[in-house]
């Protein structure tokens, strides 16, 4: 596995590469990178993968943003980067100051930015895709629900 590490002011941050990634798989190992300090940058949000029938995936996906009032909320996000920031926030403790800390490292881009392409990017192994039935991609089921 290589990473791109580069300095910030404070710390290191690493950089990951979600394309053709499970996305619950790479969430929760970010997750769990995060809970231990790490600064990580996600990118290519939208060529991350979700298994399951394609129409199934797509309807839970609709219902969670149909979900509640547009002026109350619950608000769940349409954008690729933004659902899977959402699914690493179901995976920390979000709800207590260790957990929003941790939030506050990620970030998470649609595509490679122009300020991100100087290297290379790490590749979670344990959550690239082996997948041998239905699968959809993120940035396909968001095209879907308007995002």
């Amino acid at each position: 596995m290589c990473a791109l590490l580069w300095a910030k002011d404070n710390g290191i941050m690493t950089l990951i590469n979600a394309e053709d990634c499970i996305a619950g798989r790479l969430a929760s190992l970010v997750a769990k990178r995060l809970l231990k300090g790490e600064d990580i940058v996600i990118v290519n949000a939208e060529k991350s993968i979700v298994s399951g029938n394609p129409k199934a995936v797509e309807e839970f996906f609709s219902e969670k943003v149909k979900r509640g009032d547009p002026y109350h909320g619950p608000f769940y996000p349409k954008s690729p980067e933004g659902v899977l920031r959402r699914i690493v926030r179901g995976m920390l403790p979000f709800h207590k100051p260790r957990g929003r800390e941790a939030y506050r490292r990620l970030k998470v881009y649609r595509s490679v930015p122009e300020e991100l392409k100087v290297g290379e990017m790490e590749t979670i192994g344990k959550a690239k895709a082996k997948l041998e039935h239905k699968f959809v991609y993120l940035g396909k089921i968001c095209k879907k629900l308007g995002g």
